[in-house]
């Protein structure tokens, strides 16, 4: 049976703790599997030397997902927490470790971390990380979380990581708390090799777009997956499903077209809609439940 989340309304949702607090409540109440918030930690100016012609700006609001999931953990009793995606490479690891530890410990283990390289040079260059080998570094990023999250003490010497002896306390309640990657879900230069990352690396694929279109990645994924030998059960695939307008139906039949194509888990966006309330956000979410029974 698929399982169906929410996208956090991250740029729409507004500052008020109280309405943060009354959306997650209402779509654990409505009975939405998971929360999946997006990140980015700085906004550029479009008026900037050089302009900007990306998606987000320094107008753009963004809650950092793990405060973000700090406070939801208390306010919340058994909706999963998704981060789809932090931008790994442009944090310092342990920290990334450390922060991810402690929202586990304080949701009771439902944590999961969704990563993946971003595409914001900008960000890359105020937070002193390094844009250009950020897919590798990765590779080893996660190398490092999972024996942080797995050993009480960890000796790593890896090409950008040096760990003496040393590890976290507290551990997160899951010594394997689930890792997952975005990207890769366009057939584009480089992105071949990101699903071949996925394949070898995570426990799970975030991707975006149609069943229809994205089926021949998901197999481009399987395939992969048998030259890693690793069996298609080793990585979960989550879609992303946007609402658009009022035909909720028409959502709903998208959504039940992931799982025959490989897709098992949704996270519904409404994000985008025109909506200017939190309410409007949620009414989508509770129409949607209906429709999908």
């Amino acid at each position: 049976m698929i399982r169906v989340g929410a996208t956090f309304p991250q740029t729409e949702i507004g500052n008020d703790p109280v309405a943060i607090r009354d959306y997650a409540q209402a779509v654990e109440g409505m009975g939405y599997e998971f929360i999946l918030a997006y990140d980015h930690v700085l906004g550029a100016n479009p008026e900037r030397p050089g302009g900007w012609n990306g998606p987000y700006t320094h107008l753009t609001p963004f809650h950092e997902p793990f405060v973000l999931f700090g406070y939801l953990a208390a306010l919340t009793k058994r909706v999963e927490l998704v981060t789809g995606i932090i931008i790994l490479p442009q944090r310092q690891t342990a920290l990334v470790a450390k922060q991810a530890a402690a929202v586990d410990v304080l949701s009771g283990g439902r944590l999961r971390i969704g990563v993946g390289i971003g595409w914001n040079a900008v960000e890359y260059e105020a937070l002193g990380e390094n844009f250009h080998n950020r897919g590798k570094r990765m590779e080893e990023q996660i190398a490092v979380l999972r024996a942080l999250f797995a050993h009480d003490l960890v000796t790593y010497s890896g090409r950008w990581h040096s760990i003496r002896d040393a590890g976290l306390n507290p551990l997160p309640v899951r010594r394997a708390i689930p890792i997952w990657m975005g990207g890769g879900g366009r057939a584009e230069a480089g992105s071949d090799a990101v699903v071949a990352r996925v394949a070898r690396l995570a426990d799970g694929w975030i991707i975006f777009g149609t069943a229809e279109a994205m089926q021949p990645r998901i197999a481009l994924l399987h395939a992969e997956m048998d030259k890693a030998g690793r069996s298609r059960d080793a990585v979960g695939v989550m879609a992303g499903t946007a609402v658009r307008g009022n035909d909720i139906a028409a959502v709903a039949s998208a959504v039940r077209a992931w799982e025959p194509a490989g897709a098992p888990e949704v996270t519904i966006n409404t994000m985008g809609n025109g909506y200017t309330s939190v309410d409007e956000h949620l009414n989508a979410l509770r129409r949607l439940k209906a429709e999908l029974g």
